[in-house]
């Protein structure tokens, strides 16, 4: 993990005392909600339904279990006992209370974390692969550039007004598990035909109301010259953006109306800024500073390469259990004889993506047992454990099994994605937690969900995507209609990993579902996925093999069978129209 240096720490805790003074000017009344507001939130403090919500900064999902220990620490003392990890590989609260809220920004800096720029409208968090520097199939480690990007992001004088919200994720593995073509850039870490190593650049992706899929702007740009790349498409952005309409101000959005006036312009500011750089070291990454950020990402000491045994040690109880986590929850490693394993959030009782803070507790434990005291956020709300010997998987079997980490769901429908919907953000149309749960419960039957194989399912409770509806298989959206919750479904979405390579987003199938109906249309659809597959075929695959009629019809027959007059005539609302 990257290691803090002197100026690091001190620029955090400085950012801390600085906004101790902004909330207590704030609370005293000296300094007005609309002064505050933007201070607070380039902090990562919003305020939702019912109290205000932190978001912690996880950059590219790195956390250590000094840092989980912390995080649980807050979630006891001044949250009510539990956190949330985020599709952007954050973890946020939802109930501490804003007169407190510095006094959780100095110990989040006590262990240098954070929750700059995790809000508001500049460069959000930088994400990337949670599997990055132990991926069997990686090109290149993109740890030492997403942490470079990081600080070049931070607090950048002339990005920190951006038109809206802006999101970067690197990839440096064959499979694309960070979902490089959703964001606003996205960046391939690939090398060229000479072994050098360089970037292929996307842009304007998206979900929201108009989602899309990112273009490719550049096939390759030299690692050394990336944040001058960077700088020129933000510039642009920042340049033609539109102000004057939110659901307009997106970077896909400009992208999508200029095309290749955009990457024109974008091409021509590069240079700009190479040829008009009197020093040659305009923002250039050099190959020393690379080295400082890279020496924090070498293997953890003890990460030796070992022989492969000739059968994985086995469990001492649960033999189905344990192959089934073995099959589901275990990765392939760079390094012979090691293994990554992924602690599952997903359990009956909890949100996708719900922590309690014993349980943080617990996952600091296994790591620092088991993985190098270091874990990692993933994209799909879980953690994971990137060091673990072969030889420990049985010890890591039994521990995380006894402290309800062992669910071997990973990729299945089970281990969906779901935003905290109504129940907590202000902007929901309809709560999503509840769906979770009821599809959680109906597929309680380990041997079915086993059956149905990988399955991307994800629930969002409005437009705005934070559940990544459009890229599931199976993609759930909340709507409003007349003060009700009502729940658009998709089908046949991607992220663009190895399921489904190429991203795309899901096609409605119909007219929404009422809250008690939407899950037996899921159900419906899994149905008739299961009475039409081919042998070992996946769910994706049978879809784009039958096409969407047969699953909607399934889908729709749930509605009509349901005493509803009014549902078959509906009309969706603006929001459904423009998904």
């Amino acid at each position: 993990m990257y290691r803090y240096t002197e100026f690091d720490r001190r620029f955090v805790h400085a950012r801390a005392a600085q906004f101790r003074d902004q909330l207590q000017r704030h609370l005293a009344g000296t300094l007005p909600e609309e002064e505050f507001r933007p201070l607070r939130l380039q902090n990562g403090w919003y305020v939702q339904r019912h109290a205000p919500m932190l978001r912690v900064a996880v950059p590219y999902g790195a956390i250590s279990s000094a840092q989980l220990r912390q995080l649980a620490l807050i979630a006891d003392e001044f949250d009510r006992g539990w956190g949330h990890f985020t599709t952007r590989q954050n973890l946020q609260f939802n109930w501490i209370a804003l007169n407190r809220a510095a006094d959780v920004m100095d110990l989040l800096a006590a262990v240098d974390m954070h929750g700059i720029q995790t809000s508001g409208n500049c460069i959000r968090n930088i994400t990337s692969d949670a599997l990055a520097g132990v991926a069997a199939d990686e090109v290149v480690d993109p740890r030492p550039y997403c942490e470079i990007l990081r600080q070049w992001s931070t607090l950048h004088p002339e990005f920190a007004f951006l038109p809206r919200k802006f999101k970067i994720a690197v990839s440096g593995a064959r499979e694309d598990r960070a979902a490089t073509a959703w964001h606003d850039i996205g960046l391939e870490l690939k090398r060229n035909a000479q072994g050098a190593v360089g970037f292929r650049v996307l842009v304007g992706g998206g979900m929201g109301r108009t989602p899309i899929i990112a273009s490719e702007i550049n096939a390759f740009v030299p690692w050394q010259q990336i944040l001058v790349y960077l700088e020129a498409i933000v510039r642009v952005y920042n340049r033609f953006g539109r102000r004057d309409n939110a659901y307009k101000a997106r970077i896909k959005i400009l992208v999508k109306a200029e095309g290749q006036k955009f990457f024109d312009a974008v091409n021509t500011e590069f240079n700009a800024i190479l040829n008009e750089d009197v020093d040659g070291q305009a923002q250039l990454i050099t190959q020393a500073e690379f080295d400082r950020v890279a020496a924090s990402f070498v293997r953890p000491d003890g990460v030796v390469a070992q022989a492969e045994l000739e059968s994985t040690p086995t469990a001492t109880g649960g033999t189905t259990a344990y192959q089934r986590w073995l099959q589901r929850n275990v990765h392939a490693h760079q390094v012979p004889g090691w293994r990554a394993v992924t602690l599952s959030v997903k359990r009956a009782g909890q949100a996708p993506g719900d922590v309690t803070a014993q349980q943080m507790r617990l996952a600091a434990e296994l790591a620092e047992r088991h993985s190098c005291g270091e874990l990692r956020v993933t994209h799909d709300q879980n953690l994971l454990l990137p060091w673990v010997r072969v030889s420990d998987l049985p010890a890591v079997f039994e521990a995380a099994r006894a402290a309800g980490y062992a669910t071997p769901n990973i990729g299945l429908v089970t281990d969906m994605i779901a935003c905290p919907g109504g129940d907590f953000c202000a902007l929901a149309n309809a709560r999503s937690i509840p769906i979770a749960a009821e599809l959680t419960e109906r597929f309680d039957d380990l041997d079915a969900v086993f059956d149905l194989g990988d399955i991307d399912l994800h629930i969002s409770g409005c437009i705005n995507s934070c559940g990544h509806h459009h890229s599931g298989h199976i993609g759930v959206l909340g709507v409003d209609k007349d003060g009700a919750e009502w729940y658009q479904v998709t089908l046949g979405g991607s992220d663009g990993s190895s399921l489904a390579p190429t991203p795309v987003p899901g096609k409605v199938i119909g007219p929404s579902f009422a809250a008690d109906e939407v899950v037996d249309a899921i159900e419906a659809v899994l149905n008739t996925f299961r009475s039409n597959r081919l042998a070992a075929e996946r769910f994706i695959d049978a879809l784009h093999r039958l096409g969407l009629e047969p699953f909607k019809a399934a889908a729709n027959a749930v509605r009509r069978s349901t005493a509803r007059g009014h549902v078959e005539g509906a009309t969706h609302t603006t929001e459904e129209a423009a998904a």
